[in-house]
């Protein structure tokens, strides 16, 4: 029994350490949130802002480009 309760102590203070561990990670990366953006902000935040809608023909235009590039990688492909 004696042996037991030395595990659970010797558990317990591995837990504490560990908490501590997390603790100090989670305050670097709050303190390195913001950085390495332009104007600080995270990318999370310039995911939420809300994009024009895109014209009937300008999906038109780009659909007929993706076309005529797979035509050109199709033929490309096909000459070899």
């Amino acid at each position: 029994m004696l042996k037991l309760s030395g595990l659970v102590a010797e558990l317990r203070t591995e837990r504490d350490r560990a908490q501590k561990e997390v603790k100090q990670l989670n305050a670097a990366l709050a303190a390195l949130g913001g950085l390495g953006h332009a104007n600080g902000k995270s990318s999370r935040s310039r995911a939420s802002k809300k994009r024009k809608p895109m014209s009937a023909a300008a999906r038109k235009r780009i659909a007929a480009a993706q076309r005529a590039r797979w035509a050109k990688w199709k033929s490309a492909r096909r000459n070899k």
